[in-house]
């Protein structure tokens, strides 16, 4: 008995000539469902006694399309891609082929061709690269991964927020957790100035390749520069490796899914929808995590190393940036402009460099040769940044910025009423109700 491939619409014609010869369908009923005329409903039918089912079947099927290339076309074009772009995609080998041989051929067509012929492999058909396994390191605080994970912490109840997880890489222990507002270096400086003095220095942080710690220029020595936070732990004598691959850095990847999923649910429990609650709930939670998951290192030493006496977390762990002293003893810095209080020190150093120190807290110092020097706020430098370039982590805190800023500018331009023509413009020139009249001499 053959076995029989039939499309959809020709077992549905097949359903209705069985009724149409049992009596059960009219001739005009059959050719409505079909929608045929009753003239071809009466080939149907004799085929269908002549030959049975197997009249139904398309004679078409498994036959070349009469729009098929020929097969000397074919064995050509493969023929010049082996030979000349055995390395191409489809499409720039068509682009090929049409530009340098004059053989015009869908990208499509030469895709099947190549497929077919073993030169070129398909993305399903293409073999993930492998992440060999790698065993955890010996030692607490040997090696700490670090990342930002980015997620709705808060579900709809808060905003969208960042978790900044320290992992110990011999241990899977949570070994620090903080939601901040977004992914940025100052976070980071606060994180890790906790993280020391809570553990320790780590002998090497591990994180992916964003440019918090990493300069990803290429002429900045080779694409392997020395960020803000890496200059930090410099001065800390704590190393920074930065991985290659999402894979490489499992063990904090891990987490963050276990978190994405365990800690949203429990944040939940407690109805907790602000970061500040949130970092509150985190040393509990961090607790009973660990109590469940956490490994026992191999080796019972304990590499993290209590800070020296030369060691500063307030000079290291801050944003520090070199400027020039101009003649008239100012500087600029982040859109402000400084002016040096005139004294001994001061005055020497017109055209000479001084650093900035940057403190997450807020406070701002302005240093030569370790020596602080005094200073007032001049007056701020009006620039608005239009198409600044913003790091993709930063992105949606920075939108968050901008929306504000713009409700603040409609709620002044709403509040102030426009000049009408022909109206003095000392009208809207209001005295202030906190300053006194001004009498008449």
């Amino acid at each position: 008995m053959a076995l029989l491939l039939m499309s959809t619409n020709e077992l549905c014609r097949l359903e209705v000539l069985d009724k149409l010869t049992d009596g059960r369908l009219t001739r005009r009923a059959a050719a409505e469902i079909l929608a045929l005329s009753e003239r071809q409903i009466y080939r149907l039918i004799e085929t269908f006694r002549q030959h049975g089912v197997a009249g139904l079947v398309s004679k078409k099927r498994g036959k070349p399309s009469n729009r098929c290339l020929p097969d000397a076309l074919r064995h050509d074009v493969l023929a010049i891609v082996r030979e000349r772009y055995p390395d191409f995609g489809p499409t720039f080998a068509a682009e090929k082929l049409a530009e340098v041989h004059a053989i015009e051929i869908s990208r499509e067509t030469l895709r099947q061709w190549m497929i077919k012929a073993g030169l070129w492999t398909t993305r399903r058909q293409r073999a993930k690269r492998i992440q060999q396994p790698r065993y955890r390191r010996d030692h607490v605080g040997e090696l700490v991964q670090i990342d930002g994970s980015e997620h709705w912490w808060f579900e709809a109840r808060g905003p969208q927020c960042t978790l900044l997880v320290f992992i110990d890489d011999a241990t899977s222990r949570l070994m620090h957790l903080e939601f901040v507002t977004s992914e940025s270096t100052f976070d980071y400086f606060r994180a890790t100035r906790t993280y020391v003095e809570t553990y320790g220095k780590p002998v090497a942080f591990y994180s992916d390749k964003h440019t918090i710690f990493r300069v990803p220029k290429t002429g900045a020595v080779k694409g392997d520069g020395m960020t803000q936070f890496g200059r930090a732990l410099h001065d800390l004598n704590i190393d920074i490796i930065c991985a290659n691959t999402s894979e490489a850095k499992g063990r904090v990847e891990r987490a963050n899914k276990t978190l994405q999923d365990r800690l949203v649910k429990e944040l939940r429990l407690a109805n907790i929808s602000t970061i500040e609650a949130a970092n509150r709930f985190l040393p509990g939670f961090i607790e009973r995590h660990n109590a469940k998951f956490a490994k026992l290192p191999t080796s019972n030493t304990d590499l993290h190393r209590p800070l020296a006496t030369h060691d500063s977390l307030d000079d290291s762990l801050c944003w520090r940036e070199e400027r020039t002293v101009s003649k008239q003893l100012t500087l600029q810095y982040n859109k402000v402009l400084f002016l040096l209080e005139p004294n001994a020190i001061t005055s020497g150093l017109k055209r000479q460099r001084v650093a900035v120190y940057d403190y997450p807290d807020g406070r701002l110092a302005i240093r030569h040769k370790g020596i602080d020097l005094p200073y007032s706020i001049f007056d701020k430098i009006r620039q608005v940044d239009q198409a600044q370039i913003v790091d993709n982590k930063r992105l949606g805190a920075v939108l968050a910025y901008i929306r504000e800023q713009q409700k603040q500018r409609e709620q002044r331009r709403s509040t102030s009423s426009p000049r009408r023509r022909g109206q003095p413009n000392h009208m809207f020139n209001l005295p202030d109700p906190t300053t006194p009249p001004a009498t008449s001499s």
